[in-house]
């Protein structure tokens, strides 16, 4: 096992959860920090410190205490629940993030990891197939606070020579954590109740296509782009990443094969208008062309393991 400690921040997220204990697996060393307590194997695989990622002095006093080498900036608040409580979104996703910059510059941290999001993009961004490099103008204050975190990102590498990498994510869906307050939410709560009262109202309508990936394509994505040669990264703002794309209907087309009386229904709400302004499909060659990235699963595969795995789980409960 690798041996440099590492720091995750926003630990118990959809993405930390898994995230922390992949990189368990393959290092001796990661940090667990949020402001909430962890719970069941996240709890039980290793250390966890409480963080506040606004608090500096704490972030500093945690990085010079374990001697930190990488963090994995993940406190964030979502599309949707940012829309709902702007200035708390803005003073998290941004302070939070020039704190991580600057305590990793200030220390030995030797690499920074920071996810953006499709929603960067917005209604002038071409839609299908969405370049690396094109008109970005997003209308949600996430979408400006993940753009202006990946203008900070590439600032801190040209101006100050930190080794700072992200990703783009699309819609992300997993078993093993209840949707965080995003407007791709819909294609994790479908799965859940689905299994439980086979029917969904769904808040987006039933043709809006939107970039999606699975959570361990996701995870794996993340690591092999921080462990990827710092020669062969080209792109310091932040890499487009995708899995598949699909809309509302196709996935409930797929939920039927494995439930067949599973019915859903469509009541559009003001996350309509969010997933609107964003990409139908995203060009990801450049992750491709520098670090190899190619993804795992398609939606088939991904509905039948999302249904499997969350029938495992309530059986167990």
């Amino acid at each position: 096992m690798k041996s440099d400690t590492i720091l995750v921040t926003g630990a118990c997220g959809q993405i930390g959860s898994e995230l922390v204990l992949a990189l368990r697996k393959q290092y001796k060393n990661v940090i667990a920090s949020d402001l909430k307590e962890p719970t069941g194997e996240l709890k039980e695989s290793g250390e966890f410190v409480r963080l506040d990622v606004l608090h500096k002095n704490g972030l500093s006093e945690c990085v010079h205490q374990y001697g930190v080498k990488q963090m994995y900036h993940l406190a964030a608040i979502l599309s949707a629940t940012g829309e709902q409580n702007p200035e708390l979104a803005w003073r998290i996703n941004m302070k939070g993030l020039r704190n991580m910059l600057d305590v990793c510059t200030e220390s030995s941290v030797q690499k920074l990891f920071f996810p953006s999001s499709m929603a960067v993009f917005g209604p002038h961004t071409p839609k299908v197939n969405t370049p690396q490099y094109t008109v970005m103008d997003p209308n949600t204050i996430y979408g400006i606070s993940k753009q202006a975190g990946e203008r900070w990102c590439d600032w801190y590498f040209q101006k100050k020579g930190l080794d700072v990498r992200s990703i783009r994510y699309p819609g992300l869906i997993s078993y093993k954590t209840k949707a965080g307050g995003g407007t791709t939410d819909y294609a994790v709560d479908i799965f859940f109740e689905a299994l439980e009262k086979k029917k969904y109202t769904c808040f987006l309508k039933e043709d809006t296509l939107l970039p999606m990936m699975y959570m361990p394509d996701a995870v794996r994505g993340t690591i092999e782009l921080m462990e990827a040669p710092a020669e062969k990264i080209t792109v310091r703002s932040s890499y487009n990443l995708s899995g598949f794309s699909f809309a509302p209907a196709e996935l409930a087309a797929e939920i039927k094969k494995q439930i067949p009386d599973f019915t859903i229904i469509y009541q559009p709400d003001f996350r309509q208008s969010i997933a609107d302004s964003w990409p139908k499909s995203m060009d990801d060659s450049y992750a491709k062309t520098d670090w190899g990235w190619k993804p795992e699963f398609d939606l088939s595969a991904m509905t039948k393991d999302m249904i499997a795995n969350i029938e495992a789980m309530q059986e167990t409960v």
